[in-house]
């Protein structure tokens, strides 16, 4: 039986190597019994199968890879031209600051300047005010006496 079980694998290598047909001196070890033939028939099948599944599970494996390749390769441009996009949003959003900051800072100082002007006219008019009315207590004290 053991002699059996070899000569079944050698001629399952054998076929499955090289697709060889069997000769007669094959065909008279399988003649032991018809146990034996089935079992090589399964054998071979199942190796065949083996074969195409691992071919389709090869297929498979490149498709994944192929995918996983674009997919970075569209990452990678999504990346680059996120990173320019961003430069350049970067740039203009400095640029829309710094002008923001500008005329803010030019309103204020108007308002400075407004300010002073305001409160020298304030300085000037109180001025007259205690102006008159120094002069007008100083009348109203002449006029008592």
């Amino acid at each position: 039986m053991k002699q059996e079980m070899e000569a079944s694998r050698k001629r399952i290598k054998t076929a499955a190597e090289g697709g060889e047909s069997r000769g007669g001196k094959e065909e008279e070890e399988v003649a032991g019994g018809f146990d034996d033939e089935e079992a090589v028939k399964e054998e071979e099948e199942t190796n065949e199968a083996a074969a195409a599944a691992s071919e389709e599970m090869e297929s498979s494996i490149q498709s994944i890879l192929e995918r996983i390749e674009r997919f970075t390769h569209q990452v990678s441009k999504l990346l680059e031209s996120g990173k320019e996009m961003f430069s350049n949003l970067s740039s203009q959003f400095e640029e829309r600051l710094i002008s923001i900051h500008r005329d803010q800072v030019e309103k204020w100082q108007e308002e400075i300047k407004e300010l002073r002007l305001l409160d020298a006219s304030n300085e000037a008019a109180r001025s007259l005010l205690q102006n008159a009315q120094f002069h007008l207590f100083q009348s109203v004290t002449e006029e008592n006496t």
